[in-house]
């Protein structure tokens, strides 16, 4: 086998002849001894004329190929059970993963199904009814069911992520996931496949419910009563062991932990506005002028650092559209998302500032500290939109990139993907001054290495506040326990220990074989 590249103009796909010829002269053959060709990964360089690179390994006549196989699914309607809380990456893949191994997941989800999961999401954006329950954030499928579906992680070290993306791929997405260096599902997509991974699950033996918030968890007596009990109201759940994979809001989880006295900490996370271009300009900017309709939509990302605190894009969404992402009433939280087509007129990405335990005012104390100063940030956005006439209780408010740098109130704002609206405010003002200070000073600089992105046609939108979780559930490095809860293995976003679709999916597959 022989591992090598191959680089074509965009928009061109793969001529099978031109293919083989390439793997033979890098395996220093003729064509028709040329056996098998895979691609390996597919990326965009558009340092200057645009071109897709491919990684490609080439087999000769006789040489193995093996391609990787998903482990089986095991019928567990008898089997030894596994409380699962949350049913987002996750706790999906961790469910899954149970399976393999011979174990059966029982999965308790605050929020409702996928499907009726859409339209508390329909009247939160149209007549700003806000579910605490069933919302962008809670229910089936996690918050990465209504994104854009990203699925690359920069650590590889959490574990074999071909086996999140085949497993992916076996329940409805694109194959082209397997090969991009940047895959994506899209919104659109993605609750076909969430619910393909209940039926599953289900069909296995596994268990899902529904409208199940956790209200408390009982480790059980290690000698009289072992295991654990698990409270979701009146109805309780028993198992000896359980995953808690919640998701980066569940701050009422944080509480039954500080009421039990068991161990958390505040820890670093990132705030900041989401900024919307017009999607033609992302494309002009990052193809050098040379964009073509056949191209891919373009992305981008950039890091800077200002004053010891990295400034970053986060969760960039390509062709995508911005939507309120609240938990709780009284409070103006964004996010985005975007179809597999990524065919929307607009480009939205988060662009935050690195906040550390310390970072927060005074007054700040414990390990809620960086939570009570996010939602603080979170409600001061809210009450500044209701005292200034906002009619949708989820408006954001909003200045033009360049006037947020300079301190001036835009006169007026462009049009916007976020359907509740905007108003025109003092975000440089809004935001705490160590935030604000540091955007102002990094976005001029973003235009060195994207020249067109610093200007007064994109929008600024607070809050961009749920980038991960600040609050961590210590766990023992090698067991994956709690600390002071043995039998309950704190996962993913919420518990502090992913950031993403594929991190988290990995965290859940790991503590499940812990178990």
């Amino acid at each position: 086998m022989k591992e090598f590249e191959i680089a074509i103009k965009i928009g061109r796909p793969i001529p099978e002849e031109d293919l083989r010829a390439a793997a033979a002269r890098a395996l220093g053959v003729k064509p028709d001894k040329v056996w098998r060709t895979v691609i390996v990964k597919r990326s965009i360089d558009a340092r200057q004329d645009p071109l897709y690179r491919y990684r490609i390994q080439a087999f000769r006549e006789g040489e193995d190929y093996v391609p990787y196989e998903v482990a089986p699914y095991q019928d567990v309607h008898n089997a030894t059970p596994v409380i699962v809380i949350g049913a987002g990456p996750a706790g999906m893949f961790a469910a899954l993963k149970l399976l393999q191994r011979g174990l059966k997941p029982i999965i308790l989800e605050r929020g409702k199904d996928v499907e009726r999961r859409k339209a508390d999401m329909a009247r939160l954006s149209t007549d700003g009814i806000l579910n605490p329950d069933s919302n962008y954030c809670y229910g089936e499928g996690g918050a990465g069911a209504f994104s854009d579906g990203k699925l690359y992680t920069r650590s590889s070290k959490r574990g074999d992520i071909r086996e999140v993306l085949h497993q992916l791929v076996a329940f409805g997405a694109s194959e082209d996931i397997l090969i991009d260096a940047h895959p994506h599902i899209g919104t659109d997509r993605l609750p076909e496949i969430v619910k393909n991974i209940r039926r599953c699950i289900e069909e296995h033996g596994g268990e899902y419910h529904f409208d199940s918030k956790v209200t408390d968890i009982e480790p059980g007596d290690a000698r009289s009563e072992p295991g654990m009990t698990v409270f979701c109201g009146e109805k309780e759940y028993k198992a000896s062991k359980v995953i808690l994979a919640t998701g980066h809001s569940a701050r009422d989880i944080y509480e039954i932990f500080e009421a039990k006295g068991w161990a958390l900490e505040a820890k670093g996370f990132a705030l900041g506005v989401r900024v919307e271009h017009p999607q033609w300009m992302i494309n002009q900017i990052r193809y050098h002028g040379k964009y073509q309709p056949e191209m891919p939509t373009a992305e981008y990302s950039f890091v800077q650092q200002v004053e010891e605190r990295g400034v970053f894009s986060f969760c960039m969404c390509p062709g995508g559209i911005l939507v309120p992402s609240s938990t709780e009433e009284g409070t103006v939280v964004l996010n985005g998302m975007s179809n597999a087509a990524r065919n929307s007129k607009w480009a939205n990405a988060g662009v935050v500032v690195q906040i550390e335990p310390g970072d927060q005012p005074s007054g700040y104390t414990g390990p809620f500290a960086l939570m009570d100063y996010q939602r603080d940030i979170e409600r001061a956005m809210y009450n500044w939109c209701r005292e200034h006439g906002a009619k949708h209780p989820f408006t954001a408010p909003a200045q033009r990139m360049k006037d947020f740098c300079r301190g001036i109130v835009s006169k007026d704002l462009p049009k916007t993907s976020y359907h509740p609206g905007t108003l025109s405010a003092p975000l440089h003002e809004l935001l705490p001054e160590h935030v604000s200070m540091r955007l102002r000073r990094a976005l001029p600089q973003v235009d060195r290495q994207m020249k067109g992105y610093y200007t007064n046609d994109a929008l600024l939108l607070g809050t961009e506040s749920r980038t991960s979780s600040p609050v961590r559930l210590p766990r023992d490095p090698e067991t994956l326990e709690h600390v002071d809860v043995p039998g309950l293995y704190p996962c993913g976003e919420g518990a502090g220990y992913a950031g993403g679709i594929v991190s988290s999916a990995l965290d859940g597959i790991n503590c499940a074989e812990k178990i």
